[in-house]
């Protein structure tokens, strides 16, 4: 059995054999952390005698749970299926039902999910006669989610001065109320959601000093898998759990922590060795799954940040080809140059498709991959959501746009008849289809003779609603698809009830939906495309999706962000749309540690890759309908040069950001010598004011000094409108002259 230990490396070794006291293996990218955590426990349970029952080892996926006992049993047979081995809520869920009676729940206990939980809340709120436009199910819970995660209970929350204030700036001044009704509602029910399963057991650990001790008592060893990834309630348990024996190890690597949204707290591993001063730290740093090429290029990413563990990663695997760099005029040429790359490299190669991976930062940039790969033949998969033209609210804008074109189409019909609400519930919609069958007449003629077969406050909604699709059916016959489409988006209230959800899915449902309109405006925009009518435009998309459906093959290139691609490796990999605004986000440089997380996600894309990473970026892009200019992302800008070539093949000239630094290369690239200047007057880049706050910029006018992010100070030359938008022209101090779309800039007026 010993000869396992003979196929790992010294550090790996090392991690394996320190089984006392408290340990923190840095485990980098491609490192072999799961052989070290497999063989960590077998060489207790096989070499030290330890029994199975007192072993804890937590980790964030079911999969990983799975992977790490089948690997286990491998080695010394059935005794690992008596770990505790599993994610933190199964561990937490499976303590809370023997120990429930405690806290005064019942054993079988209910779990509520997602959508469980969002209805309790949509009916609290209905209760209190709140305004749900207000008091959206979906932000309420992301608020509570938020206050459990950092150990706030609805007493706590509702003493709170500065949560309250915050709640009041926000509008919702009675998120404390709901926050309230709902868990004494899940008590009254029985019932706890995921996040009351860390909740509870930090409550059952706290007030329940016995129950504590007999868990730390049967808990000699405690392991940690991703440590980087948990927040501050899992931690506080883990380290309770540990207190008595003090055999505590958790595995991470703080430079692939980028799940800071879902509460996800880097200090955590950062400063674990504050909480245990005789810790002994196994760094992990031999890269088996890259090139020498992908690995520096990783390590001179996440260089450029401070708050780090350092450490050098390193291969003896083979130096590879450069990362190759590919600049598109448009994000549709973008999806083409990765298409048409995929197709010759898998010819050239013999690869198959699911060799590559195409990685983005937002869900909406995979439509002009998806319509590029179709167009080329090439399989895909969407990973971590649907194919683009699936989604909701995708379908339910198509859903207008088809029933404009075919009021016979009852599936449009009854997407759209109460979306977004207007006072139709099911049983009108069932006396429409009823009255339709039974009178052997189109839904449409019911709909517009609503005062036949219905009566009140139905009759008239429905009225409205023919009314409203007659108007749009007016505009069908003057003007192309994209005029049409964005007048229903907007008057159709579709917009506006997405852009009033401010959680992550909601902001993510709003892009994808401008994504669209994006499509359409390219459409129309095409020389290619004689007839720019709505009816030409649905039959193109038709096709499309009704190809996508028929693609079942197993053999797929995979489509995902990159926060779903962690993990995850491929022989080739194409990181996409790293543009400024789009990556890093534009939400996420209001901080250094904002920013910091944005390089982290950056690099744990270009670790996925084993043999080839190309990084792309678009000169322009449509986005909210626009055509804008883009700005390569300033992480570019920070790769070490000597690893990276620029693709010349394709497209326009390189970007005035990167001119400077071309040289010729062999086989028709391009190399960079050093660093590129910011396309900026002094190349100054700007660090926010420590106070900064945007401001409410309805009140913006010609002549007042504002603070942006990232382009610093500077003056408003004037305002203009174009259509519903507001936007300003401001000459900035550093930057020189911008124009930005107020309803999406963040300013911060400076009050002199």
């Amino acid at each position: 059995m010993s000869e396992y230990l003979e196929g790992l490396n010294p550090p790996q070794r090392e991690a394996v054999e320190h089984t006392e006291g408290p340990l923190m293996i840095i485990a980098g990218a491609g490192s072999g952390k799961t052989r070290v955590l497999t063989y960590r426990i077998a060489h207790l349970i096989h070499a030290k005698g330890v029994d199975p029952f007192q072993i804890l080892s937590l980790t964030f996926t079911n999969k990983a749970a799975n992977e790490m006992k089948q690997r286990i049993e491998k080695l010394i047979g059935l005794e690992a299926r008596n770990t505790w081995m599993g994610t933190f809520h199964s561990i937490f869920a499976k303590i809370l039902r023997v120990e429930a009676h405690r806290l005064g729940y019942p054993s079988n206990f209910t779990i509520y999910d997602t959508e469980d939980s969002k209805s309790l809340i949509r009916t609290i709120v209905k209760e209190k006669r709140l305004d749900e436009k207000v008091y959206k199910p979906s932000t309420v819970l992301s608020r509570i989610s938020g206050a459990k995660n950092r150990l706030i209970s609805w007493e706590a929350y509702r003493k709170d001065n500065l949560v309250l204030a915050d709640d009041e700036a926000a509008m919702k001044p009675k998120m404390g109320e709901i926050y309230q009704a709902y868990q004494q509602r899940l008590f009254r029910s029985s019932a706890m959601d995921f996040d009351d399963l860390l909740f509870n057991t930090n409550v059952l650990f706290r007030d329940h000093p016995e129950a504590l001790n007999k868990y730390q008592q049967r808990f000699r060893y405690v392991m940690v898998d991703e440590f980087q990834d948990t927040n501050i309630s899992q931690y506080l348990i883990t380290k309770k759990l540990a207190s008595v024996h003090q055999n505590i190890c958790v595995v991470g690597d703080d430079a692939q922590s980028i799940y800071a949204f879902r509460g996800a707290d880097i200090q955590n591993i950062l400063n674990f060795e504050k909480d245990y001063p005789d810790l002994f730290v196994v760094k992990l740093e031999q890269n088996y799954r890259s090139t020498k090429n992908i690995v520096h290029t990783a390590n001179s990413i996440i260089a450029k940040n401070k708050a780090q563990l350092k450490k050098s990663i390193w291969t003896h695997n083979k130096d590879g080809e450069p990362i190759e760099l590919v600049k598109a005029a448009s994000d549709n040429e973008e999806g083409r140059i990765v298409a048409t790359t995929i197709f010759e490299q898998r010819n050239n190669h013999q690869l198959k498709n699911s060799d590559f991976a195409i990685l983005y930062r937002t869900n909406s940039q995979s439509r002009s991959l998806e319509e590029a790969l179709r167009k080329m033949n090439i399989s895909y998969r969407i990973v971590g959501g649907l194919s683009f033209y699936q989604r909701k609210e995708i379908k339910d804008l198509m859903g207008y746009l088809r029933y404009l074109v075919n009021v016979s189409d009852e599936e449009a019909f009854k997407r759209v008849i109460n979306y977004p609400k207007r006072g139709i519930g099911n049983t009108t919609v069932e006396k429409i289809l009823v009255a339709a069958y039974e009178h052997d007449i189109g839904i449409w003629e019911v709909l517009n003779n609503s005062g036949s077969f219905l009566t009140g406050r139905a009759a008239i909604a429905v009225d409205d609603f023919a009314t409203m699709i007659k108007s749009f059916q007016i505009a069908t016959e003057r003007k192309d698809a994209y005029e049409v489409a964005s007048t229903v988006a907007k008057q159709s209230g579709i917009l506006k009830e997405l852009y009033e959800d401010k959680t992550i899915e909601g902001l993510n449902r709003y892009e994808n939906v401008q994504e669209l309109l994006n499509a359409i405006k390219e459409y129309v925009d095409s020389p290619e495309n004689e007839d720019k009518s709505l009816g030409a435009f649905l039959q193109e998309i038709a096709l499309l999706t009704d190809e996508d459906q028929k693609k079942e093959e197993m053999d797929n290139v995979t489509l995902m962000t990159i926060h779903s691609s962690k993990g995850l490796e491929f022989k080739y990999v194409f990181v996409v749309g790293l543009e400024e605004d789009l990556f890093p986000s534009q939400m996420m440089m209001q901080s250094r540690e904002d920013l910091e997380e944005e390089r982290r996600l950056f690099y744990v894309a270009s670790t996925r890759a084993m043999e080839k990473l190309y990084l792309s970026y678009a000169l322009t892009r449509y986005r909210y309908g626009r055509l804008l200019n883009c700005e390569p992302s300033r992480f570019l800008e920070e790769l070490d040069p000597a690893h990276i070539k620029v693709n010349k093949r394709m497209g326009t000239s390189l970007s005035n950001s990167f001119r400077n630094r071309e040289s010729e290369g062999s086989n028709g690239f391009v190399g960079l010598k050093k660093p590129a200047v910011r396309k900026s007057t002094t190349g100054k880049v700007h660090t926010p004011s420590p106070d900064f706050k945007p401001s409410n910029t309805n009140r913006l006018e010609a002549g007042m000094k504002v603070e942006h992010p990232k382009f610093g100070f500077g003056n408003v030359n004037k305002i203009e409108m174009e259509g519903t938008n507001r936007k300003a022209f401001i000459h900035f101090d550093n930057f020189g002259d911008k124009t930005l779309l107020l309803s999406f800039a963040k300013l911060r007026i400076v009050e002199e």
